[in-house]
């Protein structure tokens, strides 16, 4: 297969699903629920901070930061952030932002950070003829005062030593790299068996404050 062809998933809830179906894999994944009302609620319970996304798009477009705080909640878009009093004037809010497209909610992942900007790694990794290659991991920093990394948001991108070096530790560019590299493959081989056909993936990993990994997303378009 060449590259730059190869089949396409739009949705992420598709994607998720499907690596939620091995354990190893699963322990990688942040909580993930549709967005609704009462899933909102109870996750906003449950971690304090949530990630809404777009079940389909790219770029950073539409996400959504939502925090709760004692009995107020605020939404931060893009570097806008609204503070609500109630549930029902933050969904409000978050509807205007959504105009009915499906969300997806995500457990929010405390990054680590570079002077306090957060910084996330994106794995492209490329089927040419029968065998899958690596073809870059960068880190990408997100822009100060935006949570998103995307370079289309004035994310800055470096190389994922430097990243995982500034961010967390030298000691850690070895180890991280060979676990990012390993949960690629392995993830890979899932989503091949369940959808074939796929032929380039971007993977989006975070690393929280304490080491440990997190597939955000996995793009069959990766730009």
């Amino acid at each position: 297969m060449h590259h730059g062809s190869g089949r396409m998933l739009a949705s992420k809830w598709v994607k998720t699903a499907a690596l939620l179906s091995n354990r190893q894999i699963a322990e990688h994944i942040p909580a993930t629920r549709i967005l609704s009302p009462g899933n909102l609620r109870g996750m906003l319970a449950l971690y304090g901070m949530v990630v809404i996304k777009p079940i389909r798009g790219a770029g950073g477009h539409g996400v959504i930061k939502v925090t709760k705080h004692r009995s107020r909640y605020s939404a931060k878009y893009m570097t806008r952030t609204r503070t609500f009093g109630s549930f029902g004037a933050l969904y409000r809010h978050l509807g205007r932002i959504r105009r009915r497209r499906v969300y997806l909610i995500q457990k929010g992942i405390h990054l680590a950070t570079i002077g306090g900007r957060p910084i996330d790694y994106r794995v492209k990794f490329v089927k040419v003829g029968a065998r899958w290659q690596f073809r870059s991991m960068v880190g990408r920093l997100a822009r100060r005062g935006l949570f998103v990394t995307n370079l289309c948001r004035g994310g800055s991108q470096l190389t994922a030593a430097q990243g995982i070096s500034r961010s967390l530790s030298p000691r850690l560019v070895g180890v991280k790299k060979r676990q990012m590299r390993h949960l690629t493959h392995v993830a890979t081989g899932i989503l091949e068996r369940r959808f074939p056909g796929i032929g380039q993936l971007g993977y989006d990993y975070g690393i929280d404050r304490r080491g440990h990994i997190w597939i955000l997303e996995v793009n069959t378009r990766p730009q």
